[in-house]
């Protein structure tokens, strides 16, 4: 069984167990979100939504936040002696699926 959800401008392929790293959002750990805006599920047939399923949801629970890796940009400019370079790293809110229902 899995899910299709959205969330931010995103969409995740969920089943239960999974872990995710969303954009970061303010929430306690062990806290408990239910995601709504689920596009499609597949339990034995496969329901898609137009835009969303109704009645369906995902539930997921808080682990922890962080930060990521760092990402760098570098951007160079052939013979104009010119080159920039910068980086960042994202914040996530990690998050396990703890159950889908339809």
């Amino acid at each position: 069984m899995y899910a299709i959800i959205k969330y931010g401008s995103k969409q995740y392929k969920v089943s239960v167990g999974d872990e995710l790293k969303l954009d970061r959002f303010e929430a306690q750990s062990k806290a408990s979100i239910e995601v709504s805006q689920v596009l499609a599920i597949n339990d034995k047939e496969l329901k898609v939504g137009a835009p969303f399923v109704v009645g369906a949801k995902v539930v997921l629970e808080v682990i922890n936040h962080g930060k990521d890796k760092k990402v760098v940009i570098y951007k160079k400019r052939r013979r104009k002696d010119s080159k920039l370079k910068r980086g960042f790293r994202r914040q996530f809110t990690r998050v396990v699926v703890k159950d889908i229902k339809a």
